[in-house]
């Protein structure tokens, strides 16, 4: 019988750049316009893809998912449709709302997360535990943030996979609009 999807054969070498190793990744806490919010506070561990995206001029800054950081150091550097990281930090924080051009999907490696989503001017919201999993459709303003409260010191993972080549996020302009009150975004929407 024919196949109808070609093989291909990959040597150890070439597979070994296809691997990343736990203890070998790396996390970045800059490059998003939250970045330095006290509340927002977080390390992004860039797994697979997350290209940066081309600067826009005018209006909200485009950004990377994983910050410009992260982004440049992807672990593996593919772009195959989707792209995976980690998010570490560690109870009371997570992004400022935003938003993406793509399906952006988490679950839970440690700890309890709450995922929550903006609905007519209401945030609505899940809480979910280690490998319960949460789909966002492209388009929705939402965000996540580590809840395990009873660890206050202690940081947890959540596993976060995005959708696309290239994706984008933006920044919700409440978001935004906080930054700026706060000091931590210049009126240009420089982080």
């Amino acid at each position: 019988m024919e196949q109808k999807i070609p093989t291909i054969r990959v040597t150890r070498e070439e597979m070994r750049k296809r691997v990343a190793l736990f203890k070998e990744i790396k996390g970045f806490d800059g490059g998003l316009p939250d970045s330095r919010h006290p509340s927002a506070m977080r390390k992004l561990y860039n797994i697979i893809g997350f290209q940066p995206p081309e600067k826009n001029d005018g209006g909200l800054p485009i950004v990377s998912p994983v910050g410009d950081q992260a982004a440049e150091h992807a672990h593996i550097k593919i772009s195959e449709g989707f792209n995976l990281g980690f998010c570490e930090t560690t109870p009371g924080k997570g992004p400022m709302m935003h938003n993406h051009d793509t399906n952006e999907t988490f679950m839970p490696m440690t700890g309890k997360w709450r995922c929550s989503w903006e609905l007519d001017g209401q945030v609505e919201a899940f809480d979910l535990e280690p490998f319960d999993v949460i789909s966002f459709p492209a388009g929705v303003q939402r965000r996540f943030e580590n809840v395990t409260f009873e660890e206050p010191e202690k940081t947890h993972w959540l596993l976060f996979v995005i959708g696309g080549n290239v994706p984008q996020a933006e920044f919700s302009p409440e978001a935004h609009a906080r930054l700026r009150e706060e000091g931590f975004l210049t009126a240009e929407g420089k982080y």
